[in-house]
């Protein structure tokens, strides 16, 4: 990109050769009942505390996330994945606030995979992390450098705190992010919106169908 070609705004459309799509930690810890997460709790705590996030992640995320999902395959859009995962079983690799957290999904553990409802397919980059943004505790902007990608689409959970942090760090990266507002997913509506409302000035914001449209309209797909 020639110093002339620098965009001038965030609300520019892809260029789905330079794009990917980055889901952020759909995974069975954080996204599943029986998830690590949530093994100190009784059902009926579970639900009185995550019972709404559960709700809207089945009803409105991750059905938005697969048709994203849909829509990136079938036009040639590169798709990622992040999990919280250690390098260890022990979790002594995690960063300090993991640690401090509580936060250890061990190597290789039921916790780890992408629910099976946005599963990676065989040639699909997963890519474990141990901190709240990916671009500190793995190698996903030299991968992505190496893909050719500019354009980074975003979803997953949770909206104010993994998924905030990731487009943060990929715009000051130096990548043009586009959040997928409805394929985010977080502990309350309330959160959700505030979160949206903070990283406006980072990215563009634009709904699943949105998205969706402005693929196929580019690849044809």
């Amino acid at each position: 990109m020639t110093r002339q070609s620098h965009p001038r705004s965030r609300n520019i459309e892809i260029e789905p050769d330079a794009a990917a799509l980055l889901f952020v930690d759909v995974q069975n810890y954080n996204c599943q009942r029986d998830g690590g997460e949530y093994a100190h709790l009784t059902a009926e705590a579970r639900e009185a505390t995550y019972g709404g996030f559960f709700t809207t992640l089945e009803a409105r995320g991750l059905p938005n996330m697969a048709r994203l999902q849909a829509a990136c395959r079938s036009g040639g859009v590169e798709v990622l994945y992040t999990v919280i995962e250690s390098l260890t079983l022990d979790g002594r690799d995690r960063s300090l606030d993991y640690k401090i957290s509580g936060f250890n999904v061990p190597k290789g553990s039921f916790d780890a995979p992408v629910l099976e409802a946005i599963a990676p397919q065989d040639d699909e980059i997963v890519l474990s992390k141990t901190s709240s943004s990916v671009f500190i505790s793995t190698n996903i902007d030299f991968v992505l450098r190496n893909l050719g990608v500019r354009y980074l689409i975003i979803a997953g959970c949770l909206t104010d705190q993994c998924v905030d942090s990731a487009i943060r760090d990929a715009c000051d990266l130096g990548y043009l992010v586009t959040c997928v507002t409805d394929a985010c997913v977080t502990l309350t509506e309330e959160r959700h919106v505030s979160s949206l409302r903070n990283n406006r000035g980072y990215c563009r914001q634009i709904t699943t169908d949105q998205a969706i449209a402005e693929i196929q309209r580019l690849t044809g797909g």
